[in-house]
């Protein structure tokens, strides 16, 4: 299976958590652990982990979406509590230390087995993907190079099962009419009228959310 518990939003799903503008989800493949995106604040993020149940030594994997505050601003205190992990950021990151390995992404790669990166879109934004048996599961942290962009490349792998994480102001809905489920959260403008045209796809974020699916 893989699991996707989102440790970081603007809304709040599970009661004791904090709500703070800004994105993280960790996602578990079986085989690893991923810290996706940091958030805005160390102190929230690892509280809200803690909350959750997620020890943060369990991560293997640190993947950074871009260089925006609120997705960067608890990268130092994560690299603190998981100083063994591989840091993936976007080429336009830079000066990162302390992690036991930097990796500056600029094209699409395989970063673990059946786990890709689309690359680092417009130079400012890379997303993740994943196969799974019903299709690629993506999560984006605010598609500001839009989403249907990062879906295009995703798609030229496979069919799209879910997308989720924030949408910015996408509202290209048609981009979504093939894909399963849609999960918008953070800083998506448009999560009404997402949730009003796809209400059996749609999917509610926030800090505390976890979704399921098959894992290849």
């Amino acid at each position: 299976m893989i699991r996707i518990s989102i440790v970081y939003d603007n809304t709040v799903f599970k009661e004791g958590l904090t709500a703070d503008w800004g994105f993280a989800a960790v996602i578990h493949t079986g085989e690893h652990r991923i810290l996706f995106d940091a958030g805005g604040d160390g102190h929230i993020l690892m509280e809200n982990m803690k909350v959750m149940g997620i020890d943060p030594a369990s991560i293997d994997t640190v993947f950074i979406s871009h260089n925006h505050f609120d997705h960067i601003g608890g990268l130092s205190a994560a690299i603190r509590a998981i100083p063994e992990a591989k840091v993936f950021l976007p080429l336009s990151l830079r000066g990162v230390k302390r992690a036991a390995e930097v990796i500056q992404v600029s094209d699409e790669m395989e970063i673990a087995s059946g786990i890709f990166t689309t690359g680092e879109l417009h130079k400012i934004e890379q997303s993740l993907f994943v196969a799974t048996p019903s299709g690629l599961v993506v999560v984006a942290g605010c598609s500001h190079p839009g989403l249907e962009n990062i879906l295009e490349v995703a798609g030229k792998h496979g069919h799209i099962h879910c997308v989720l994480g924030g949408f910015h102001g996408f509202d290209c809905y048609d981009a979504l009419r093939d894909v399963d489920f849609v999960c918008p959260t953070h800083c998506t403008r448009n999560i009404r009228e997402i949730a009003a045209r796809f209400p059996e796809k749609f999917l509610s974020g926030g800090a505390g959310r976890t979704y399921s699916f098959p894992i290849k």
